[in-house]
């Protein structure tokens, strides 16, 4: 009887770590599932419970990632319990984000002093994010360990925000991935993920040049597919050209940006500038020439409507049409663009970016952005420097 009690319980483990090992990699993937923890007998459990799906923020908010734990049985001292937050990338690179071990804490890299345990209770292993940026987006793991049991959940945290299609001023197909992250980057925005770029194509995004994203793959949506362009004969959808040579291979970018710290405004003036004069002009008016990222997330959350071309940051000229009417912007929403002129021969007129104020004790602080622009125009008599390509 006692060896068939042995057997029995032989059994069960087994039983446990073979579910274990018999979860695919579709599963692991899947955000409402939970990794499947080791139970020695009924005892020494920890149990960690995750969110289903993803929370959603947006740049500057505060968002929690929601994550509770519990024992069986439930007498596990507080202060030897570890919890741990890290950042999944696709590639599955880890990057660790949070710990705590009873009251000890510990914050890592761009998280410091935004990342705090929300402290809703026992059980709670929940973290608030704070002034959310874009790189914060992605897939988060947390980790509650007690001596040498443990149990692992995750969260997905998105960002409302808008995909743009982006090539610089020397041309399509010109950006290696790098290349791609750093123009991306220069124009407030980061690589856009797959999810995200299936977004904007659900939502009607069709742009016929393959793009990068962060992934390392290279994409590109279609919405009507035509002759030269998605293949007439094929059915719309994001096309994929799999993961290509990140050094050697290139192409366009399709970057992601989301709300704003400020505005973006039309500068109005008497006469059309150049490029350096616009730069000038947005000095004097307390701003700085906006990025292309900057005039897509006002188009999209600002719903800026301007039928007038003006200048960017990065020598191009486009302007955002939200209403599409007659003379003004063809049949459908978007931000048009007009190309890379002449810097000091065309004349456009000018979109300016102007932060919202940090108030300080002694009055005003001056923004990033217009310390920027008040450097370039001070450092030339013509083109400011470093503001000449997006790259």
């Amino acid at each position: 009887q006692r060896q068939l009690q042995v057997f029995g319980e032989m059994f069960f483990v087994i039983f446990i770590l073979t579910s274990a090992l018999s979860v695919s990699p579709e599963d692991l993937m899947e955000p409402r599932r939970r990794v499947v923890h080791v139970l020695e007998d009924e005892t020494g459990a920890v149990i960690v419970q995750t969110a289903p799906g993803k929370v959603v923020t947006h740049r500057g908010g505060s968002i929690t990632l929601p994550c509770r734990f519990h024992h069986e049985p439930e007498n596990t001292d507080p202060a030897r319990i570890r919890i741990k937050w890290t950042k999944v990338t696709d590639a599955l690179q880890f990057e660790d984000v949070f710990v705590a071990l009873g009251k000890q804490q510990r914050v890592f890299g761009s998280y410091r002093g935004r990342v705090f345990l929300e402290r809703a209770g026992p059980g709670d292993a929940s973290v608030i994010i704070q002034n959310v940026t874009l790189e914060d987006y992605g897939r988060y793991e947390c980790e509650v360990t007690n001596d040498m049991e443990d149990d692992t959940g995750f969260v997905n945290l998105d960002l409302e925000g808008v995909v743009f299609p982006y090539y610089p001023r020397d041309g399509r197909y010109k950006l290696n991935y790098h290349e791609a992250e750093d123009a991306c980057k220069h124009q407030d925005a980061i690589l856009a993920s797959h999810s995200q770029l299936h977004k904007a194509w659900l939502e009607g995004l069709d742009w016929c040049n393959a793009g990068w994203l962060e992934d390392g793959s290279v994409q590109y949506p279609i919405s009507n597919p035509r002759d030269q362009c998605g293949r007439k004969d094929t059915p719309a959808g994001v096309r994929n050209y799999g993961y290509r040579h990140k050094e050697d291979e290139r192409y366009d970018a399709f970057c992601f940006t989301s709300k704003l710290n400020g505005k973006v405004y039309f500068l109005k003036r008497f006469k059309k500038v150049n490029y350096a004069e616009a730069v000038k002009a947005c000095v004097r008016d307390g701003s700085a020439v906006a990025k292309v990222g900057q005039l897509y997330a006002a188009w999209k959350f600002q719903l800026l409507d301007r039928c007038e071309a003006g200048w960017l940051e990065d020598g191009s000229i486009r302007y955002p049409i939200v209403n599409p009417r007659s003379r003004c912007g063809g049949s459908y929403p978007g931000v048009r663009h007009l190309g890379f002129p002449d810097k000091k021969f065309r004349l456009y007129g000018v979109y300016c970016f102007r932060e919202y104020m940090d108030e300080t004790a002694g009055g005003t602080k001056v923004t990033k952005p217009l310390k920027e622009s008040l450097i370039k125009w001070k450092s030339s008599n013509s083109i400011p420097a470093n503001a000449t390509n997006a790259i």
